[in-house]
């Protein structure tokens, strides 16, 4: 448990902390680090997650999906696509920072819920572990983080705002976790937190695979994105077989 906690807040703190490095300049590898996380995300999901959330009583747990995917995209109005490396100036900077932090603080405390459950529900699935849902945590909350700090950088933040609001970020999902484990709630129940999950990561996940490039085409693909999809994708079918 500890290490789960170690792994969350830190991957996510020094994902963030290279924003400082590059000075809150995203280069061009950062887009094809979002494509390979995005499709290894969406490759556990199909291959793990659904399988273990959807293997229980509850006939219309399918809702929950659905209800996850709606949280994503009020969350997503809420922190303006940061998720998906988006970088946007703002006038009213006090507000937009504490905008930007709640809808990423918020979604990433929904992540951590089923960290702890989703351990027990791993042990009735032969080659399914609930690793792989910890790492895809980690790789989809580290280039979050990286793009928090440029886009705050962008808009001119303090530093210490920018560390402050870091490190929150950093301990939403550890913190999650904690919470998911006090409550410890029954298998059905875990399977809803993984339902509200798996819509959030669908949306997620396909909104960075299927986006427009920076060439403004919408239905252009380069093809070293594509070979990033095929290798994040590639990865989440090795580790699950």
């Amino acid at each position: 448990m500890l290490n789960e906690y170690t792994l969350l807040f830190f991957s996510v703190l020094i994902g963030g902390s290279l924003g400082f490095v590059t000075n809150g300049v995203p280069k061009q590898k950062l887009n094809y680090f979002l494509s390979f996380s995005a499709a290894y995300i969406l490759g556990i999901t199909a291959l793990d997650l659904i399988p273990m959330t959807f293997d229980g009583t509850n006939p219309k747990i399918g809702i929950w999906l659905l209800v996850g995917f709606l949280i994503q995209l009020l969350l997503e109005f809420i922190s303006g696509g940061v998720e998906h490396g988006h970088l946007h100036t703002h006038n009213h900077k006090g507000s937009y920072a504490i905008q930007v932090l709640l809808g990423l603080s918020l979604h990433a405390f929904i992540e951590g819920l089923p960290v702890s459950g989703s351990h027990e529900l791993a042990h009735h699935h032969e080659h399914i572990t609930s690793n792989h849902y910890l790492m895809a945590i980690v790789l989809h909350k580290a280039p979050a983080a990286f793009v928090l700090v440029a886009l705050f950088f962008v808009n001119k933040y303090k530093k210490s705002l920018i560390i402050t609001c870091l490190i929150i970020f950093s301990a939403m999902t550890p913190f999650g976790v904690y919470i998911g484990h006090i409550i410890h709630p029954d298998p059905e129940l875990i399977r809803i937190f993984l339902a509200i999950v798996i819509g959030s990561f669908l949306h997620i996940s396909t909104t960075i695979l299927f986006e427009s490039d920076q060439t403004g085409h919408h239905h252009h693909l380069p093809w070293k994105k594509m070979l990033v999809i095929l290798l994040g994708l590639g990865l989440a079918v090795g580790s699950v077989f």
